[in-house]
């Protein structure tokens, strides 16, 4: 396997691995935690649409996980104003200490991911993701 498609493999299993035992504490689904966490995580970025396109999620996952934190009170829906087609979806007070948690969990991963590393290998890690980053935007442009 390609080292860079084995290390956002190997990336994926173990945070998964790492939010198993809250989601099962949790009673919820690794989709149902992702949801939340993204839709805390990335205001503007607020629809079932926009967490199919930005995290790849299945349109049929995403659709029964946000019915089903809805039905629970971990979300509701709210109209967008001029586009009847879309719905905004906004985390309500019952999901923060869910996301507060999940938010400690992920600083967590990225502690164990780094674990080991200098802060000059952390910061030529980071900044070597924002050369990786302006590419990958270039390239978007290009190919749009």
């Amino acid at each position: 396997m390609n080292p860079y498609m084995e290390f956002t493999h190997k990336t994926d299993l173990a945070y998964s691995a790492m939010c198993r035992p809250l989601c099962r504490e949790l009673k919820l689904t690794q989709t149902a935690f992702d949801i939340l966490l993204f839709l805390a995580n990335n205001p503007g970025h607020d629809t079932a649409s926009d967490i199919v396109e930005l995290r790849r999620i299945k349109a049929n996952l995403v659709s029964v996980n946000v019915n089903r934190l809805v039905e629970e009170g971990y979300l509701r829906r709210e109209s967008i104003p001029g586009d009847r087609r879309k719905t905004r979806l906004i985390c309500t007070d019952k999901a923060l200490p869910i996301i507060d948690r999940g938010r400690a969990l992920q600083a967590q991963f990225i502690d164990r991911l780094l674990s080991g590393m200098s802060d000059e290998q952390r910061q030529a890690f980071g900044d070597a993701v924002g050369v990786i980053d302006r590419n990958l935007d270039q390239l978007l442009q290009e190919v749009r």
